[in-house]
Order: structure tokens, then C-alpha cells, then sequence
């Protein structure tokens, strides 16, 4: 069996998108955050608003490399690999969401289904299908066709405006399949941003990341592959801005607009950083992003543990109880740096916390993988 060829680049690209991910899920307050550190209210798109689609980009960059082992074709022994890849990551999301197990007055009549593991384990299987049975020009017109239906579903199906939260038919299918009292309430009403009808588009950034995986693979010169993708890259993003204006932009939703503006500026950063890093060869200046990049899903699983835990620890602060994660911003980093400074601060200590962890682990060559 060939043994996957790893691509710095890439793994670089995983790393930064972690470490931004660690940023933007932990401020000292969400009171207190930077407006590039927030997700859009709605419609829009901020640098918080290309962590997922990076993250589903590189899935599928890394999808390419790793199908080598198959010869691209899909054994009976590769849809084995695939379904209990895609069931573990599910099941991940799933326990992450049930954490901490244990709770007074448990009511599985409201608990949530979906989630960021669960639509990345969707994402991955259906993709996964998909770049093993087609070639390039094929998955090309697969990515045309699901953008172009996901559309029509959206304006056909809702009930009122197809783009707002309410009557939107991602909020009416994902009510119909798996229930009210399923989906997330953040926005105010049930509705969820990582449902199940949403993730449908989200395979078309994972397959746009395969196809940038085959364009460095298949390349001979680094220089020149950075070109075609820089090309490519600016091409999508400018139709997915323009489409916005008739199909907003829009990360809870994940509208095809949002997925070619995400994704032609993924191709952006990632041709970036293959003519620098793997044309230059210039690497050093990368290393701490390598360590980020590696034992991704497990630092996903980990951050999202540890912010739980310490919400659910209770101080005592002049007489107020507060918890754990408002106790150490209130004590340490709001006094030190004030209110906006030390939320951000809170936020970039724990992306060093996780760095040194991830570093011990690649030290001791422990890759922890679901």
C-alpha cells in the first residue's frame, strides 16, 4: 500500500486555521471582542467566517494525498475506511455535545444533533465518495450542480424571504428531519447553522479542496502551481462575491455563494503559501503552524472539553458566582489589560496553552486520530 505523501504547505494551512480556531472560540468575554474575531450577525463574511470552510478545504486538500493509498479506486476495503472515519467523527460530535454526561433533569427530547464534527464527518464521507468515483472535470460540474440546487432548494422551498432565519427552508427541512427541539437556539429561535440540509453544500468546499490537492500533486513545479491556483482562487472568489448580491453570503445558511468566496480565498491563502513554503522552501518561519497542524481533531475535541468544564466550575467573586472561565478573565486578564485587551489576551493565552500541548505531543510522535 503507498504510504501518503504529506505536503508542508498544507499542513501549515491546517495549523493556522487551528490556531485561529482556538482564537475566536475563546475570548475572556464575549462582551469584549475584536468585530474580526465575531462571526457576521447574518449575512457577511469576517476573518471567523473562513475558519470552517478553511478547515473543510484542507479536509479535502488532504483527501487527495491520502487516496494515493487506493490508487483512486474505490476498494471495497477504502468504503470500510471511509464509513468508520465519517462514524467516529459523528459520534465525536455527538459525545462533545452530551458532555459533561451527567446532568441533573436530562432530557433527550431536546438534545442537539448536529454540530461542527458532525457536519465535517458528512462533509468528508459524501466528498469522499464523490473524488473516488469521478475525475476532475466531473467533480467540477458535481460542485456546479450542487451549488446550483442547493439554490433553488432554498428559493422555492421557504416560506416567506428565502435568506432570513425564520423562513429560510435550511431552518423548515432541518425541523421536518430531525425535529424542533433538535437544533441549536442561538439565533433565538430553533434553527441550526451546522444542520443537516447546510451540510450539503459544505461538500462542495471539501471537493474544491480536493481539487486544489490534485493541482499540487499533480504538478511539477511548485511555482507554477501556486500561479494556476492563485488564478483559480481569485476567479471563485469574485464570482462568489458577486453572486452574493443575489444569494447573500452567508455562513449559517452555508450559501453557494459563501461556498466559492470561502473557497477561492482558501486557494489564495494556500497558493500563497505553496510558492513560499514549497517553492522557496522557505519552512522555518512556519514551524510552531507545523506543531498546530498536526492531532487537529483531537485539539477540536480537547478546546471544546475544556471551555465546558471550566463554564461548569463555580467561583465566588465579590459575592457574585461566576465560573471558572469568567473567574480567571475577571481576575487575571481583565485587571491586566481591561476589557477588550484582556478578552483577547484570555483568548491568546489558550491558543500557547494548546501549542505546548500539541508541541509535547509531536514530540513524542503521538498522533491522536477518530
Amino acid at each position: 500500500m503507498t504510504k501518503p505523501r504529506r505536503i508542508y504547505s498544507i499542513d501549515v494551512f491546517r495549523g493556522m486555521t487551528i490556531a485561529l480556531m482556538i482564537l475566536v472560540n475563546n475570548p475572556g468575554s464575549w462582551s469584549h471582542v475584536y468585530a474580526p474575531l465575531l462571526h457576521a450577525k447574518w449575512h457577511g463574511c469576517t476573518l471567523t467566517d473562513l475558519v470552517f470552510p478553511f478547515f473543510l478545504f484542507i479536509v479535502g486538500a488532504s483527501m487527495r494525498f491520502a487516496f494515493v493509498r487506493w490508487h483512486h479506486y474505490g476498494s471495497k476495503e477504502f468504503y470500510i475506511h471511509v464509513f468508520w472515519r465519517t462514524f467516529s467523527i459523528f459520534m465525536a460530535g455527538l459525545l462533545l455535545n452530551a458532555f459533561p454526561f451527567i446532568r441533573q433533569n436530562w432530557d433527550w427530547t431536546t438534545f442537539r444533533i448536529m454540530g461542527v464534527l458532525q457536519r465535517i464527518a458528512l462533509a468528508y464521507g459524501l466528498a469522499s465518495i464523490i473524488a473516488i468515483r469521478f475525475d476532475f472535470k466531473q467533480i467540477i460540474q458535481i460542485i456546479s450542480g450542487i451549488l446550483l440546487a442547493y439554490w433553488a432548494l432554498l428559493w422555492f422551498g421557504s416560506s416567506g424571504n428565502p435568506y432570513e432565519v425564520e423562513s429560510n427552508f435550511v431552518r423548515i427541512f432541518d425541523m421536518w428531519i430531525l425535529g424542533e427541539n433538535h437544533l441549536w437556539s442561538g439565533f433565538g429561535l430553533q434553527f441550526d447553522p451546522e444542520g443537516l440540509l447546510s451540510t450539503f453544500p459544505s461538500v462542495g468546499t471539501v471537493l474544491l479542496g480536493y481539487l486544489a490537492g490534485g493541482m499540487i500533486q499533480t504538478s511539477k513545479q511548485y511555482s507554477d502551481c501556486a500561479k494556476r491556483m492563485a488564478i483559480f482562487g481569485f476567479g471563485l472568489t469574485i464570482i462568489g462575491f458577486i453572486w452574493g448580491f443575489i444569494f447573500p453570503i452567508n455562513k449559517a445558511l452555508w450559501t453557494s455563494s459563501y461556498v466559492l468566496f470561502t473557497g477561492g480565498i482558501a486557494l489564495l491563502v494556500l497558493s500563497a503559501l505553496t510558492w513560499i513554503i514549497d517553492g522557496k522552501q522557505w519552512k522555518k518561519p512556519f514551524w510552531i503552524f507545523e506543531v498546530f497542524g498536526t492531532n487537529s481533531l483531537f485539539i477540536f475535541v480537547g478546546s471544546g472539553l475544556w471551555a465546558k468544564t471550566i463554564l461548569k466550575i463555580k467561583f465566588t467573586l465579590e459575592e457574585n458566582t461566576i465560573s471558572g472561565y469568567g473567574y480567571l478573565y475577571q481576575t487575571i486578564f481583565q485587571p491586566f489589560a481591561g476589557d477588550l485587551n484582556g478578552s483577547l489576551l484570555f483568548a491568546l493565552s489558550h491558543v500557547l496553552g494548546w501549542w505546548f500541548i500539541l508541541y509535547w505531543l509531536y514530540r513524542k510522535k503521538i498522533f491522536i486520530k477518530l
